[in-house]
């Protein structure tokens, strides 16, 4: 199993978000112990198994102490669990707030596999969150939380019909307008937690519209902002969709090792007790990550299992509000592209002709791409007269759509037709497009 631990791209100040925000994506070894020191296992584990986050067992330390303030927050447990530092003078206080004595926290693990990432592994080293110590700002309300919940549901609802190209300026300017208010102004505790979600929810989507955009680097720092403000506002349904999304972004990408381990550790971390809608696309990211890694057997099992999930919601259960997407014509279309991937076009191309039927055309995007699979899917059944037909459809859609993934699946077909180049219709669109 590869590290858990992604080394960042070059770094570089990000466009969109504000620098301070551009911290590193992995700790290093500190002096005060190396990582995975006995203790700081135990205290994670100790931790998991109670279901807290790092903020929660800060928390709980700082009662135990019954000290004023919060000297302890959720970046000191972080290096305390990684091994950068060791409690010391802290270790009672951890020991009472888990429950246990402080033997337990000293005593080695003696299991010798390695502990399954999580997404804690995934945080910046540096909190990107941190309220200013000395805030002016006005007082913060529910009212203000419900309009930036509006606004980020408005985005989202935008992302269906227009394409990254369209959006990011205005994605990337909410998204920083959303953590200054965050960092500069004054709040309850629940009031922080729900702005804290809602910025989660904003990165999500902000950091898919930056992939689709072709700013990679971009979107994956926004996704790992938006996966500290979700753990930190404790919404682990919330943290497993960006974790997810940027296990896609990785696997697309030539990360795919990478990408596995991050789907793996989204679908970990959330449990049996997340919503049935949230397992299933957990689960498919799953599926799609594998794809990408060229490992068909556990590709096809997360896919059956995504199924299943999915089979278990029922009318009028409560999902939040960014899964109303999740469904199983979209399950589907994820089965075909699975089987287009593993190339398998005698399933594939029964299930996107099913799907296509009825899809929104006024989803220009998503329609481009689904096609584009549809066109792989033919040529692999040695159909290369009906790939070009629907090649030039996608090629057509992209036209006026600023996706960076319809481009790359307009290159992506045009190598693959490149076979059957002697074809007439193949040559005739080969000749239109050699740009392309």
């Amino acid at each position: 199993m590869p590290s858990p631990h992604v080394i960042c791209p070059a770094s570089q100040t990000p466009s969109g978000i504000d620098q301070r925000l551009a911290a590193p994506c992995r700790p290093t070894v500190g002096q005060n112990g190396r990582m995975g020191s006995s203790i700081g296992a135990n205290i994670r584990r100790l931790r998991e198994e109670r279901g807290w986050s790092q903020a929660r067992l800060a928390h709980e330390v700082c009662k135990a102490a019954r000290v004023q303030g919060d000297p302890v927050g959720r970046q000191e447990v972080s290096r305390w669990e990684t091994g950068k530092r060791t409690p010391r003078e802290w270790l009672p206080s951890i020991a009472a707030a888990l429950g246990v004595s402080m033997d337990v926290l000293r005593t080695p693990l003696t299991a010798p596999e390695p502990p399954l990432p999580t997404l804690a592994d995934f945080l910046p080293a540096e909190d990107p969150l941190e309220p200013l110590s000395d805030r002016t700002g006005r007082r913060i309300g529910r009212g203000d939380v419900d309009d930036l919940r509006q606004r980020v549901h408005g985005l989202r609802l935008a992302d269906d019909v227009l394409a990254g190209g369209d959006l990011i300026r205005p994605a990337l300017r909410d998204l920083r307008r959303a953590v200054k208010v965050y960092r500069e102004n004054t709040y309850t505790s629940e009031v922080g937690k729900q702005l804290l979600r809602q910025i989660g929810e904003l990165a999500q989507i902000a950091g898919w519209i930056a992939s689709d955009a072709g700013q990679h680097d971009e979107a994956e720092r926004i996704y790992r902002l938006g996966l500290s403000a979700a753990r930190q506002a404790e919404d682990h349904t919330l943290a497993g969709h960006i974790a997810g999304s940027l296990a896609y972004q990785m696997s697309n990408n030539g990360r795919e090792g990478e990408g596995v381990t991050l789907a793996q550790a989204a679908l970990n971390d959330a449990g049996p007790d997340a919503p049935p809608k949230a397992r299933a696309l957990y689960l498919d990211r799953v599926a799609w990550a594998h794809t990408k890694a060229g490992e068909a057997q556990p590709a096809m099992r997360a896919l059956g299992e995504a199924g299943q999930a999915l089979s278990e919601d029922t009318p009028g259960a409560e999902s939040p509000a960014f899964l109303y997407w999740v469904s199983a014509g979209e399950l589907r279309i994820m089965e075909s592209r699975v089987y287009t991937e593993l190339h398998r076009p005698l399933r594939a191309v029964p299930l996107l002709r099913e799907v296509l039927g009825g899809y929104d055309a006024t989803h220009t995007r998503e329609l481009a791409l689904y096609l584009s699979w549809l066109a792989v899917a033919l040529a692999d059944a040695n159909e290369p007269e009906e790939a070009a037909a629907v090649a030039e459809r996608v090629i057509s859609l992209g036209a006026d759509t600023p996706s960076e993934r319809v481009a790359e699946r307009v290159r992506v077909i045009l190598g693959r037709l490149q076979e059957y180049a002697e074809v007439p219709e193949v040559a005739a669109l080969l000749a239109e497009h050699p740009a392309a």
